[in-house]
């Protein structure tokens, strides 16, 4: 530190910063706080690189200031908060709505086919596998007239993350057990999920038309979870069920109303409308849609909103039968069109009065989303620097049909992790596999995986000629085992010494041109005329590896000399073998290495 630099002794700092604006704050040249980041911390940062909070607070250690690093209080601060907390409705406007149920469980335990009983369709047979992909929504009239919201959220182990944001758009949870299976380990989990989100569970006991069905048994299991029937004093509400033969449908309809009328859910319909997108993908024929459920307010077309970084007007609403509407209530599960930013799942939209407002928070929202993934990109320390060039790398780019598939598969790539072999994700986007996309596979020597998309003709064509390799998926499980089969691939086998025999050596004769011929007796195993040798003299190894150039039994060269038998031997480049030494035959057995032995 430069002793002749008087800094400030307290400063506070707006976060993002460059070096350059902390250097204008501290009264330290620019350069001589790159120059102190790369001397005492291994830092390597330029002039206009951003800044994150904790070298930021490195540098008020280093020239005796204490900083305090400050979030911006900006337009998002002063609107959407607002809106989210500070919209006060009369208790005269607030009307009841229709709850949102999701069904959570183990996969294959009959989630979306008792949602089909319930809305009389069938949407499993649609989803590869049985297994269903996405989240999806609809909203159900009841004879009685009363409305109720089902998400249906994916059941594979995979999906934890689509199953958690499900139930987080939600009122109640059924959730969905196997009479014939029971609790499994994915029943645990959506039952954490649920408590985690504090949204109370009616439990579905399905198929229990099944010969080996054992209520009493799951029963149990329940108990043991937490879940102990009402019948057995308990609190929770079971409902047998079968979704084949619509057996107890109504009864389980009921339990899900008795459980909303509990939580008396009211919202005001006369608010801006406040929603959350379950979904997002792209059309060809519509461009990016959002599948939305309104948590309050209500949506009309023409309403000014901005979403995650899209913002605009509501150009046109679909209602929950796939026809235009002109408006959405609270509860309502829409789909909007025309949105020039594709949101992620879980991003909140909201309605402003003020165009100008939400295009500023739209790209306030991107700008923060580029300065830290700058700030992210820039810190190289030396020690990361080595890591990254250490090491092999397969590169990938993903595209994918929905932004939900989108965020799970870069979770589960990234969790796939080895010190010597590492994924990484350098484009990963929603859509077809374009020509774009295999000039930069070209360019990076990446393989680019789809999941529920297509290549064009013109990238296959591309990839063809370039040598990429485009692989397509409809389950993603099958892109997960392949992916971890070849990141395997790549890593280095571990060898295993195999001991095959041992000789010991009885006589020497030096020959011309051959060099020491060692008369030897097997005295266990084989030795094999292309394995490796290793030769000890009073136990102590004199040549830790060699090979054999010349094996004979007799006077015929032979492959191997087994236990009991003479033979002579010649030692590849090693003259000084002597009466007396032991030669041990071995060799190396490669086996491929799996994530797992780590």
């Amino acid at each position: 530190m430069d002793l002749s630099v008087v800094t400030p002794d307290v400063l506070t700092v707006e976060m993002p910063v460059t070096l350059k604006g902390l250097s204008e704050k501290l009264g330290v040249k620019a350069n001589v706080l790159i120059k102190t980041l790369f001397q005492h911390h291994a830092k390597m940062v330029k002039m206009n690189d951003m800044l994150d909070k904790e070298t930021v607070e490195l540098l008020g250690l280093e020239y005796e200031c204490e900083i305090t690093c400050v979030e911006k209080e900006d337009i998002e601060t002063r609107v959407i908060e607002k809106l989210e907390a500070g919209w006060e409705s009369d208790e005269d406007v607030l009307e009841s709505r229709a709850p949102l149920v999701s069904f959570l469980g183990h996969v294959d335990h009959g989630k979306t086919s008792l949602l089909d009983a319930i809305r009389q369709t069938n949407v499993a047979g649609k989803e590869h596998g049985g297994i269903t992909q996405h989240i999806g929504t609809s909203r159900i009239e009841l004879p009685d007239g009363k409305e109720v919201v089902f998400v249906d959220t994916p059941g594979h182990q995979a999906f934890t993350e689509m199953r958690a944001r499900g139930a987080q758009v939600t009122d109640v949870v059924v959730l969905v057990v196997a009479a014939d299976d029971g609790v499994m380990p994915q029943t645990k989990e959506a039952i954490a999920h649920a408590r985690a989100a504090g949204v109370p569970m009616v439990v579905a006991l399905n198929k229990i038309d099944k010969p080996d069905a054992n209520l009493q048994k799951v029963r149990q299991e329940l108990a043991n979870e937490g879940l102990q029937d009402e019948s057995w004093g308990g609190e929770t509400i079971i409902a047998e069920v079968s979704a084949t033969k619509g057996i107890g449908i109504d009864t389980l309809l009921e339990s899900i109303l008795l459980e909303a009328e509990v939580l008396e859910l009211r919202a005001d319909s006369s608010r801006p409308a406040v929603a959350t997108v379950v979904e997002a993908e792209q059309s060809k024929g519509e461009g990016n849609l959002a599948c939305l459920i309104i948590n309050d307010g209500t949506l009309r077309k023409g309403d000014t909103f901005v979403c995650g970084t899209a913002h605009g007007r509501i150009r046109a609403i679909k209602g929950p039968d796939g026809g235009f509407i002109t408006e959405a209530g609270p509860s309502t599960p829409v789909e909007i069109t025309g949105l020039a930013e594709l949101p992620i799942a879980g991003d909140k939209l909201y309605v402003l009065e003020n165009l100008d407002e939400a295009k500023e928070i739209a790209n306030q929202r991107i700008q923060l989303s580029r300065e830290k993934e700058i700030a992210k990109a820039s810190h190289v320390s030396l020690e990361n620097l080595f890591d990254k060039l250490d090491g092999d790398t397969l590169k990938l780019i993903l595209k994918v049909d929905v932004t939900g598939s989108l965020e799970v598969l870069k979770r589960e790539i990234m969790a796939l992790k080895h010190p010597e072999i590492s994924s990484e994700i350098i484009h990963a986007a929603v859509g077809g596999i374009t020509e774009t996309d295999v000039t930069l596979a070209d360019a990076s020597n990446a393989i680019i995986l789809g999941f529920n998309v297509s290549a064009h003709m013109g990238a296959r064509r591309q990839a063809e000629q370039k040598g990429v390799e485009i692989r397509v998926y409809q389950v993603l499980y099958k892109l997960m085992e392949e992916l971890k089969d070849a990141l395997e691939g790549r890593l280095a086998p571990e060898e295993k010494e195999v001991l095959l025999g041992e000789a010991t050596v009885r006589q020497t004769w030096k020959v011309t041109k051959l060099g020491t011929i060692a008369g030897c007796i097997v005295s266990s195993g084989v030795i094999s005329r292309t394995s490796k040798v290793r030769i000890s003299r009073d136990g102590i190894v004199i040549l830790p590896t060699g090979s054999l150039s010349s094996l004979k039994r007799i006077k015929d060269d032979v492959r191997e000399v087994k236990d009991g038998f003479e033979c002579g031997l010649v030692v590849s480049h090693f003259d000084q073998i002597q009466e007396g030494d032991v030669i041990t035959a071995f060799e190396i057995q490669r086996i491929k290495r799996k994530f797992e032995d780590t």
